[in-house]
């Protein structure tokens, strides 16, 4: 009889799961703050200056597609209040600005366009709003609120991620705005049940604790509830505490480890490591040649989604309404590179062998078995397993198959792969690799936890005949889907 791998709890709903293998996806923010040169507008400005003439979401989807990207999400709405939608809330919006004559729906276009090219859409909904008067009069803006992302929600078809925006301040009476979290969570999860939440710790997705795009070295995509319930509730934005408002974002970008006594209340947040392709989110002209340069934007590839995160990455449309060449060459540039890197994954090559010293025991008649090939085969709903009360184990791979001469000779490996079934939790917290070099083991490489997906790059390339994984600490039995080698 099989034994079957029991959930570490907590494990991922189907929506955050589906939202972790995109990876890497499209950050778009484009409003009156294009034509001011700001990046906060203070909600004064006229929508007689939003015209961008050439704008097109249909090149944004293109070049989303060719950078790999899989979802878009679009500001729909920013903290000056300026809606890209013809709101019926507010005449704060493209209808009353010349941009299509006053008749245009830039959500519209949007949600068209990268459907269009087989990519999936959010929407961001800033519930800061500096325009609104009634924001500050909490039960009435609330109201406002629902209404405006009952519309986003309702008019334009199935939505993948929403974003909510931890950024806040007094209205123009003076009076904080107390928002309905609650209420907001659970008018997305009535109208949209199949996209993910984003905010500072949850619901579905949390902030990674900055906006330079990376995770820390050790990331959980687990949290504590109780740290931060609501966008904006950690006190990030008004704490004057700056050591403690750094701690707190550090705490982000790594999260809290699963308890296995199940005494401490633990949730599934992935963490989403959000960044602009340059200094600003907003367009700016004079920064057309500071834009990341091919070689950093794959470093942050490696330090998010090769650290159990994901990586959302902004290009700001010009003010004629399109993606500037200089962006779009840095983004195609980086999915280039990234396809080079992992052109050939070695691991799947004729003859490769994995063994382990645990397998969790399967009968003659098991469905489902764990056994350590089940690394190599390329599914990511398959995995090796060790059996219950076991928390380490050693997995060796080896690429000679048992052949002479060259075949013998080995590969050169410069980036290690590794991905937990995170279905079923995740469970590794420290692991290290060693190569066979020269019939001595040396170690090759170091880490904590796995995740969804952990990439290591080797300080120099290394050619060797034999891998090493030894899982040093796992918090339950541990598991691996897949160990990929280039």
């Amino acid at each position: 009889m099989s034994s079957l791998l029991p959930p570490f709890a907590p494990v991922p709903t189907p929506a955050q799961l589906a939202w972790q293998r995109t990876e890497t996806n499209l950050f778009v923010h484009i409003c009156v703050n294009t034509f001011t040169g700001r990046e906060w507008g203070d909600g004064s400005e006229s929508p007689a200056i939003f015209n961008p003439t050439r704008l097109d979401c249909r090149q944004w989807a293109r070049v989303a597609r060719e950078a790999g990207i899989r979802i878009g999400i679009l500001t729909a709405k920013h903290h000056d209040g300026f809606c890209l939608w013809p709101t019926a809330t507010t005449d704060h919006s493209v209808k009353t600005s010349p941009w299509r004559g006053g008749k245009g729906d830039l959500v519209r276009e949007f949600v068209d366009a990268f459907r269009a090219e087989g990519l999936k859409v959010g929407l961001y909904l800033s519930p800061w709003d500096r325009h609104e008067p009634c924001y500050g009069d909490s039960p009435r803006y609330n109201d406002f609120y629902c209404t405006q992302l009952t519309e986003l929600l309702t008019h334009y078809g199935e939505l993948h991620e929403v974003w909510f925006d931890g950024a806040c301040a007094e209205g123009p009476n003076g009076r904080k705005q107390e928002y309905d979290w609650n209420r907001f969570f659970a008018l997305v999860k009535k109208l949209q049940p199949g996209a993910v939440t984003f905010g500072d710790g949850g619901t579905d997705v949390r902030w990674v604790g900055n906006e330079r795009g990376f995770a820390n070295e050790t990331c959980w995509a687990t949290v504590d509830p109780r740290t931060v319930r609501f966008p904006g509730d950690s006190g990030i934005n008004q704490a004057n505490d700056a050591a403690a408002r750094e701690e707190l974002k550090r705490h982000f970008g790594s999260g809290d480890a699963p308890d296995p006594a199940g005494r401490e209340p633990r949730v599934w947040r992935p963490a989403e490591c959000d960044v602009s392709i340059r200094p600003g989110w907003f367009y700016h002209a004079e920064e057309d040649d500071k834009v990341r340069s091919v070689e950093n934007l794959v470093d942050l590839y490696f330090r998010s989604v090769g650290r159990n995160g994901l990586l959302l990455l902004n290009i700001p449309p010009t003010r004629e309404g399109l993606f500037h060449e200089n962006d779009i060459a840095a983004i195609t540039g980086m999915r280039r590179e990234l396809d080079r890197i992992f052109a050939k994954d070695l691991a799947r090559a004729e003859g490769v062998r994995v063994m382990a010293d645990n397998e969790r025991a399967s009968g003659p008649c098991a469905v489902v078995e764990y056994l350590a090939e089940s690394v190599c085969d390329g599914n990511p709903d398959t995995c090796w397993a060790a059996p219950e009360g076991v928390t380490k184990a050693v997995l060796e791979m080896t690429f000679s198959g048992g052949k002479t001469g060259a075949e013998a000779e080995g590969v050169t490996v410069s980036v290690l792969c590794f991905e937990e079934p995170v279905q079923h939790g995740q469970r590794i917290a420290a692991y290290r690799v060693e190569a066979e070099v020269g019939g001595t083991w040396t170690e090759i490489a170091r880490g904590t936890t796995i995740g969804r997906k952990k990439l290591d790059r080797l300080a120099a390339p290394v050619k060797t005949r034999r891998l090493r994984l030894t899982i040093d600490e796992a918090l339950a039995p541990p598991a691996l889907s897949a160990w990929r080698v280039y």
